[in-house]
């Protein structure tokens, strides 16, 4: 698993002894970077169950301004650290569970939500994200799921913008419009 563009671009990720942590495969992960290539630069991102932390490295070697990692495995937390270290980037890593993270209130422009598949965290999470209001005007929240699970509709000023599916994966793309 690498970093596939920007400054870091071609770094190797530290990945877990253990299988407790699915990191999305690298051509998903290039995949869905030329989708959102134009949404990143400047934009502070929110890698919730980080993992190894790859999204939000990819989103600062493409130019994110800030990234904040959350995962309730202090096994994930070390490796993002480790990770950024090795890429020579920087971000706020927290040992955390996703939704008392969010009911801080702390604001994104992009939102990574990537748990485990079968922990039905998917409901809970958007939901408050909704309610807090934790993505920023014109966000956009980015969901990976296995290709068959439902995702809930979000009320706006929330949409589902867009599905796409590589293999058994599908990746959803909320965007919150701006309230005038």
């Amino acid at each position: 698993m690498r970093v596939v563009s920007g400054s870091a671009r071609g770094r190797k990720l530290k990945t877990p002894e253990n299988y407790d942590i699915r990191p999305t495969t690298d051509n998903v992960k290039e995949s869905l970077f030329n989708i959102i290539q134009f949404e990143i630069e400047g934009r502070n991102v929110l890698d919730l169950f980080a993992g190894t932390g790859q999204l939000g490295i990819e989103a600062l070697s493409r130019g994110a301004r800030s990234a904040t990692f959350v995962d309730r495995d202090r096994e994930a937390v070390k490796i993002v650290k480790d990770n950024l270290k090795t890429c020579g980037l920087t971000g706020r890593v927290l040992n955390e569970e996703a939704v008392s993270f969010l009911r801080r209130g702390e604001r994104f422009d992009v939102i990574f939500v990537d748990p485990p598949y079968d922990a039905n965290l998917y409901e809970p999470v958007l939901e408050t994200i909704k309610f807090i209001d934790n993505l920023t005007d014109g966000g956009i929240i980015v969901c990976e799921a296995r290709r068959e699970r439902q995702l809930p509709e979000l009320p706006a000023p929330y949409r589902l913008r867009k599905e796409y599916r590589y293999g058994k994966v599908k990746l959803s793309i909320y965007t919150k419009d701006a309230v005038i």
